[in-house]
């Protein structure tokens, strides 16, 4: 399953977040890439904010992971740029525990853990830059359980 959505603007793209948030279960997990600056943290936030998450939601980048236990499911943000050149047996810092665990998993640079992940099974979001500052958004997933949340989308922009 594979659909594009273009957001105009941050609170549009804060409202994706909140759709997205609205079919998703504990134990997901949801991959972000894009360019610096391309909106994966803001989409974070409306997940967030759907979930009820009450602290503010910022990137995790120097972090590299921030947990938020504040809302009903447990929201696990990971920013995984700075793992890049780290090899495996030197990133065992609980990432493992985390994306496997009791809540909901936002990886944004997946492709530098990509060894702790299972494609087949993820909610993978791939985040451009646009003309007019417009962002596009392809979500994809091989796993049937998104179906909801595709059929979601599709009724909500009208796709």
């Amino acid at each position: 399953m594979e659909i594009k959505i273009i957001t105009k603007n941050k609170e549009e793209t804060l409202k994706l977040g909140e759709i997205i948030a609205s079919k998703i279960f504990i134990g997901e997990i949801i991959t972000l890439s894009g360019d610096l600056g391309a909106g994966k943290t803001t989409l974070t936030k409306g997940i967030g904010k759907k979930l009820g998450v009450k602290e503010e939601i910022n990137s995790p980048t120097f972090n590299i992971l921030k947990c938020y236990f504040s809302s009903s499911i447990p929201l696990y943000h990971i920013d995984a740029y700075r793992l890049e050149d780290i090899p495996r047996e030197n990133k065992n810092i609980g990432l493992e525990e985390v994306i496997e665990g009791d809540g909901v998993a936002i990886i944004e640079w997946p492709k530098f853990i990509e060894e702790f992940l299972n494609f087949d099974d993820v909610l993978d979001i791939v985040i451009k830059i646009n003309e007019n500052n417009e962002r596009e958004f392809t979500i994809s997933s091989k796993n049937e359980r998104f179906s909801s949340l595709f059929n979601e989308l599709k009724e909500v922009y009208k796709l």
